[in-house]
């Protein structure tokens, strides 16, 4: 039960904080804006029920320094390539043999690759690996997803 009472507490605050960033800070608006932090954390409870997720945070820490430059360099890389008149890419689609099993981990997995330029997932193929559309395919993409997907693992536990 306590569990339970962390996670919807967890989650009315990130629901507040995210209608605050929306609609800015107002003492007349607050009561509307805990109420709708309130329902849609009932929502959530009833959509997606409460698990036991414990964060790592070392490993998380880690994993934001990495992320910051992974994705500086990679906002770089994608610049140099529009810029360039001839532009040598290969875009296209690869598959990437994902090994978080838990539909958690695979969501914050692709919701960290999705913000890396030059990737975006798509969805998944029957085998249930992760199809992965590039800018291009030559390009060692999977060996990258391999790294990001190593940081997940280590944050969540999972190893």
């Amino acid at each position: 039960m306590r569990a339970i009472v962390a996670v919807a507490a967890g989650r009315a605050a990130l629901f507040l904080a995210f209608w605050l960033m929306i609609a800015g800070y107002d003492a007349a608006d607050l009561p509307v804006g805990v109420i709708t932090a309130l329902a849609a954390t009932w929502a959530s409870l009833k959509l997606i029920p409460a698990t036991a997720v414990r964060l790592r945070f070392l490993p998380l820490v880690r994993f934001v320094l990495h992320f910051l430059r992974q994705s500086a360099v990679s906002g770089v890389e994608v610049a140099a390539l529009v810029f360039n008149p001839k532009m040598p890419l290969r875009p296209g689609f690869i598959t990437f043999p994902c090994r978080l099993r838990t539909a958690g981990a695979r969501s914050a997995f692709c919701a960290i690759s999705s913000l890396l330029p030059g990737t975006l997932p798509t969805g998944s193929d029957e085998a249930g690996g992760l199809v992965i559309h590039c800018l291009d395919v030559d390009k060692p993409v999977a060996a990258g997803l391999a790294v990001e997907e190593a940081f997940v693992t280590r944050i969540l536990g999972h190893e």
